[in-house]
């Protein structure tokens, strides 16, 4: 199996647990993850709860080949990362070709208004923070933690994160790959 590839842009206020979880658990898998800050002048990202995380790039820096032949866009939430992804036409296009391409797209939390705003969720179901829910209110919102529906998969909140990274191994892998993975974390 060829190494999957997948990019986590980060912007300042993002969720700690949601992206740093996601990154390792995809690292784990053997992913190959690119994580681009937002900010075109700095590495460093400070998280919702004042953790900073050093980005591997920033957005701009992103290699447009690594971009073009990527997986996986994975999106983590937070109020403020949210509403910098949304406002960034960089993540929105990607965000629109990515799902043009039929490659995953993921988004957590709050984020998922992000594929909203895109317009990618159109006839989908997707979950999202309670938060934002009012902001998805044309789509079906099962009563789950986390969706995927077909290239689409979405996550409530930090509580689901294991479980959301999972299941983008999953679909960029196989369940067998994801559940051996599970239990060598020890995740029930």
């Amino acid at each position: 199996m060829e190494n999957k590839r997948a990019i986590v842009p980060m912007a300042d206020g993002f969720e700690e647990i949601e992206a740093v979880t996601v990154i390792d658990v995809l690292r784990r898998a053997g992913v190959e993850v690119r994580v681009a800050a937002l900010d075109p002048d700095s590495l460093d990202v400070e998280g919702a709860h004042n953790i900073c995380v050093v980005a591997d790039m920033t957005l701009d820096e992103l290699d447009p080949g690594f971009t073009a032949n990527a997986d996986a866009l994975v999106l983590p939430g937070g109020m403020r990362a949210m509403e910098a992804f949304k406002a960034d036409e960089r993540i929105v296009a990607m965000v629109r070709a990515f799902h043009a391409r039929g490659k995953i797209v993921a988004a957590v939390c709050a984020s998922p208004v992000v594929l909203h705003a895109a317009g990618i969720l159109k006839g989908k179901s997707a979950v999202c923070h309670p938060n934002v829910r009012s902001q998805l209110s044309d789509i079906a919102q099962p009563a789950r933690r986390v969706v995927r529906d077909s290239n689409i998969i979405t996550a409530t909140g930090a509580g689901t994160t294991m479980e959301f990274a999972l299941k983008i191994v999953e679909a960029l892998t196989d369940s067998a790959t994801a559940a051996d993975l599970a239990a060598k974390m020890q995740v029930p």
